[in-house]
């Protein structure tokens, strides 16, 4: 038992790694009948960058789709708007909206520092 255990690694069986793989599997299938062609790509993409927010979209866009608030398949228009209103409700959260800002460091001899 436990020269099983080492061979698969800690804590996880060949049996719950093929269930990983099958419900990944499947997950995927459902966002391809869900999803465009072209927002597919889009979202490949964002998986690219960001693996866990591109795992947030998936998420809704099932959850939409098995409670019936998708009408035919998603556009990438209509992912971009979806991304768009995540974007706004955890800028609501935290306040800011992903506002870059500069703060400049003062050397020890500026030059406005002189009064001439």
């Amino acid at each position: 038992m436990n020269q099983l255990q080492q061979a698969n690694g800690p804590g996880e069986s060949a049996e719950d790694e093929g269930k990983k793989a099958q419900e990944e599997q499947m997950r995927r299938d459902l966002l391809a009948t869900v999803l465009d062609s072209a927002a597919r790509e889009r979202l490949a993409r964002i998986a690219l960058v960001s693996a866990e927010r591109s795992r947030q979209v998936e998420s809704i866009l099932l959850r939409m789709a098995q409670t019936g608030q998708l009408r035919g398949r998603v556009s990438e228009q209509q992912l971009i708007e979806l991304l768009d209103q995540m974007e706004d409700a955890q800028s609501k959260g935290s306040g800011t909206k992903g506002a870059i800002v500069y703060q400049r460091r003062k050397a020890v001899l500026d030059d406005d520092d002189f009064d001439v």
